[in-house]
């Protein structure tokens, strides 16, 4: 058994770097690379000239070495943060110990002292008892060596793709709670293990504690796929009309589903010296092509890459890759083989797994020990060629705001926190809140929406929905809001003339009273007079005057219409008010059926549901009367009054206002002028304003949606599109969406877990960034949700009969799960 100090190739760790027994200076960097599939196939070319520029400022005599760690993990549930919210907690119990893939890269750069010899399967120094430093490192070759590694971090960094931190002495060598990066490796520890101390394993097979090491590389030309690029096609997601992209190297990476780290070296030597020994080759290849075939190809082979490196000034290098994996699970490790294998096929590679030299393979990719990289492992390349072989993506990461809602992975399903309305403005993606949902029957449209608004109603915002079908009732019922609708037995009532507390008679709240009151008055075709405006308005003045001086009459449509009968009657014969400037017999008498007795008392009389000003959750379900002639347009006036006076009156408070399939509605009333100015100037209040929409057609025919509404909401979210994918370049064009997003939206659902149910959601930040999620929720939170008639019926008869629709949602999932 030999000691580990013994051996350990690392000298020291200081000033941020690693300090090799053989002179070797490591810097190592934690690096935060793209989420995977969210890059276009411009973007993969960009990024991977990015990688190309950066390595060619390395010096001669040094290695990068980037070193993907991909670590079995599980999401850890956070129960104080969903605080005392029964859906919030009931999504953490479904999620916790979600399994999923962690990832973290690392980039090191490695400078070599001059002359340091070079090592190999046979001369390796895990082989030796002991090791001597053979020089010191020059302070001025150092310097150097730091100045070619800030210009490598500059301009990775400035290609916007790739986020460089250095890392630390503590992060390097670890503490004594922490371990840093070069004992993880030597213990293969997953991300925020504790120090743990196992024995390592080398003779015949490598094994490190209880796990089973296998290694498996690209070593060697032959195994090398005839073609590379920056990107391939990713077939689950591709459609007949649009391709898909990934990473070249990403089945490698994310998309390779076992503990693996993924292990890329480039060697930068002297290009002169390579191209001198290449030339030694090709002769010595020419004189022995008479005896075989085999020969001359080769001779020929290394002719051209002569010409090439010549020709076009390219960078000759050297190249490995790897991919080490490791399972405690015995059954696993037989699988290993297979996963890697296939990953590779899809690169068109060809694994070699690693017996003889895999200990020297495995132990040269220990932070700081990879100048004694076997070099008789590594294969002649360019630098253009090697760089495609870079894991390129990582996974989703959540967003640091502290609004947002609750999304999934789309590769796991492990939940991401998603802000869409806060920090996409920050970021300067979008310039407003509003958005554009986009959506067929059946796309999983209502159960995002519910998701979306509860989640912002759980984070204190303000919610006004405007919906035809009944689709908020279970989550209005469940967080105790306003739910107006229409029935004989239960008609739909309002009280515009009540003030709550906190609500005063100002110019905004008058305006909105006269407004219905002369909607009702006239018809949209009737010119109403100056002179009854300003009448009306001293009419209003009176009425609440009179209300402050009796202070035991109740304020509603009744006592003011009994005030005009009475009070206001005194007035006129005063002479105050001419006849001729306010015909107020007409006005009663077309305002009568809104009077107690008359057709529509109900409508402006409500005694319940008045404080709409600080009420936080209310739905309007205008199914019943989106076509009476008589109702819906002072019904709508009432809505509009209710958030306007909501924007303009909760300082500093988030409002939300969402237009199912209403807005259509909304829009044949003569209220596009409303929709437009809504979406215009809500951005000012702290407020967004959002439309559901389900056929394109609706899009397409209506100039206000078109107008107004689409060029507006800078956050267009899609769902299944898939029955349109023929004749999606209409909508593209319409929404003005990318080929990139066009590629995305169309993958939606095409290659989901066969386990797991759910619909995918696709969400563009002012054109500018995009992704695909999952929406994915708790049993309990799919019961609050759910607009299927036969589980919505279940719902209700379980709250009637434990009291509360929590208990009967709770009740309800309890016994789903057992079945």
């Amino acid at each position: 058994m030999v000691e580990a100090q013994n051996i350990l190739p690392v000298y020291k760790v200081e000033h941020n770097c690693i300090l090799s027994m053989q002179g070797d200076i490591s810097i190592a960097y934690k690096v935060t690379l793209p989420e995977i599939f969210t890059l276009s196939d411009r973007d993969y070319e960009a990024y991977h000239q990015a990688w190309i520029k950066a390595i060619k400022i390395l010096p001669q005599q040094s290695i990068f070495h980037k070193q993907d760690w991909f670590t079995e993990g599980s999401y850890q549930a956070d129960y104080e943060r969903s605080g005392d919210s029964f859906l919030s907690k009931a999504s953490e119990r479904f999620f916790n110990e979600r399994p999923c893939l962690d990832h973290e890269c690392y980039i090191f750069l490695i400078k070599k002292p001059k002359d340091r010899k070079l090592s190999s399967s046979v001369y390796s120094n895990i082989l030796r008892k002991s090791i001597v430093p053979v020089q010191t490192i020059n302070p001025v070759l150092f310097r150097d060596f730091l100045d070619s590694a800030g210009q490598f971090e500059r301009i990775l960094k400035d290609s916007g793709f790739v986020d460089l931190r250095r890392l630390t002495d503590n992060e390097l060598a670890g503490t004594a709670n922490d371990a840093g990066i070069i004992e993880r490796y030597c213990f293969l520890s997953g991300i925020g293990q504790q120090p743990l101390i196992q024995d390592i394993h080398i003779k015949d097979e490598i094994r490190i504690g209880n796990k089973q090491v296998e290694l498996y590389t690209l070593s060697d030309t032959e195994h090398l796929p005839p073609l590379c690029g920056s990107r391939i096609n990713y077939d689950k997601y591709s459609t007949d009309r649009t391709k898909f992209s990934i990473g070249f190297a990403s089945p490698l990476g994310s998309l390779l589903n076992c503990n693996h780290i993924l292990n890329q070296y480039v060697f930068i030597e002297d290009a002169q010296k390579t191209i001198k020994r290449l030339e030694a080759k090709k002769l010595r290849l020419q004189s022995l092509s008479g005896y075989s075939r085999e020969n001359a190809i080769n001779r020929d082979a290394v002719n051209d890459f002569l010409n090439e490196a010549i020709g076009e000034q390219r960078l000759p290098i050297k190249a490995h890759f790897n991919v080490l994996t490791w399972s405690e699970d015995t059954e696993k490790v037989k699988d290993l083989k297979n996963l890697v294998s296939s990953a590779m096929a899809q690169m068109d590679a060809t694994a070699k797994q690693e017996t003889d030299g895999q200990a020297q393979i495995w132990w040269s990719g220990l932070p700081g020990n990879e100048a004694d990289f076997p070099m008789n492992d590594t294969f002649d390349s360019f630098l253009e060629q090697a760089t495609c072989f870079f894991n390129l993506e990582s996974n989703y990461r959540s967003s640091i705001s502290p609004f947002g809602l609750r999304l999934g992975d789309r590769l796991s399903g492990k939940p991401v926190h998603v802000d869409i309305s806060d920090e996409p403005i920050k970021q300067g993606y979008t310039t407003n809140r509003n958005k554009f949902i986009l959506g067929p029957s059946g796309s999983g449209k209502s159960f995002f929406t519910n998701h979306m608004v509860r989640s912002y109603y759980e984070q204190g915002a303000h919610v006004v929905l405007v919906d035809v079908g009944h689709s908020y009732k279970g989550l209005c019922d469940l967080v105790g809001g306003y739910y107006f609708t229409y029935t004989e037995s239960n008609p739909i009532k309002f009280n515009p003339f009540y003030l709550t507390g906190g609500d005063v008679l100002d110019t905004e709240k008058k305006e909105s009273i006269k407004t219905l009151l002369l909607a009702l008055w006239k018809k949209e075709d009737e010119i109403f007079r100056r002179s009854e405006y300003v009448a009306l308005s001293n009419a209003l003045t009176l009425y609440f005057d009179h209300l402050e001086k009796r202070p035991d009459i109740f304020p509603c449509f009744n006592t003011f219409y009994e005030f005009l009968l009475s009070e206001y009657m005194q007035v006129l014969e005063d002479g105050k008010v001419k006849e001729k400037d306010f015909d107020i017999g007409n006005f009663l008498y077309v305002l009568n059926p809104y009077y107690r007795g008359g057709e529509f008392d109900y409508l402006l009389n409500a005694t319940q549901n008045l404080d709409l000003l600080n009420e936080r959750f209310i739905v309007f379900e205008l199914d019943q009367v989106k076509d009476h002639p008589i109702l819906f347009p002072a019904i709508t006036l009432i809505i509009m009054e209710v958030f306007i006076s909501k924007m303009r009156k909760l300082k500093g408070i988030r409002k939300v206002i969402l237009l199912e399939e209403a807005w259509k509605a909304i829009a044949k009333e003569g209220m596009a002028e409303y929709i437009k100015y809504l979406f215009k100037t809500v951005r000012k209040f702290f407020g967004e304003a959002i439309v559901v929409t389900q056929e394109v057609e609706d899009i397409i025919s209506s100039p206000v949606v078109k107008q107004a509404i689409i060029n507006n909401s800078d956050c267009k979210i899609l769902l299944d599109q898939s029955k349109y994918q023929n004749k999606f370049d209409s909508i593209q064009e319409l929404l003005g969406l990318t080929e990139k997003e066009k590629a995305q939206i169309l993958s939606m659902n095409k290659a989901n877990d066969p386990k797991r149910k759910y619909k995918e959601v696709f969400i563009s930040l002012g054109g500018q960034y995009s992704k695909v999620y999952r929406t994915k929720v708790s049993l309990e939170e799919y019961l609050a949700y759910s607009t299927e008639e036969s589980e919505k019926i279940q719902v209700q008869e379980y709250a009637k009969r434990y009291g509360s629709i929590q208990k009967g949602i709770a009740v309800l999932a309890e016994e789903l799960r057992s079945k």
